[in-house]
């Protein structure tokens, strides 16, 4: 009887010690199984244990950001899915949806999020907005606007890591 009395204890210590996995986890948990991305998108988890902090990369085939390839790191706090991952790009790029400090312009990511929604359509929405940058709803560069050619021009010179009005931008491309 003592015997038992005393592997039951020790079963109270060992549960004790595992972190509690919260909703948050459960639902990303959730959400990462039933990803299915295109080969244009990679995640990668520094640390396998954490779901919440990784990081999505964006290659696209096609569109005037062929040939780049962007990061950007996902932080998901303990109130998703009421709040929208934050997400931001790791690198600094000429994008009319990006700004310098990396804050992504995405309408779900902002006013327009639902518990609903879900990592996939923040993934997909991040690379629609390098298939077709949205000009009716820039951070900056109304470049796009303007003169689309120059933009264009600009968007190559500056994933080459070339300078645009004085700001230096990262190479993205090989």
């Amino acid at each position: 009887m003592i015997k038992i009395w005393s592997m039951k204890k020790n079963e109270d210590q060992a549960s004790k010690k595992k972190p509690k996995t919260s909703a948050a986890q459960i639902r990303v948990q959730k959400d990462l199984t039933e990803l299915d991305l295109p080969s244009t998108m990679k995640t990668h988890f520094p640390d396998p244990a954490d779901l919440l902090n990784f990081t999505l990369t964006i290659t696209p085939d096609e569109g005037m950001y062929k040939g780049g390839s962007f990061v950007f790191q996902f932080n998901i706090n303990s109130n998703y899915p009421h709040e929208p991952p934050k997400v931001k790009c790791t690198q600094v790029i000429y994008h009319p949806n990006v700004d310098l400090e990396g804050n992504v312009c995405l309408n779900i990511l902002r006013e327009d999020w639902k518990p609903v929604l879900n990592l996939n359509s923040v993934m997909v929405g991040l690379q629609y907005l390098f298939l077709e940058p949205n000009a009716d709803d820039p951070l900056n560069k109304e470049e796009l606007k303007r003169n689309r050619e120059q933009f264009i021009y600009n968007v190559k010179t500056s994933m080459r890591g070339g300078t645009i009005k004085g700001v230096q931008y990262n190479k993205v491309t090989p």
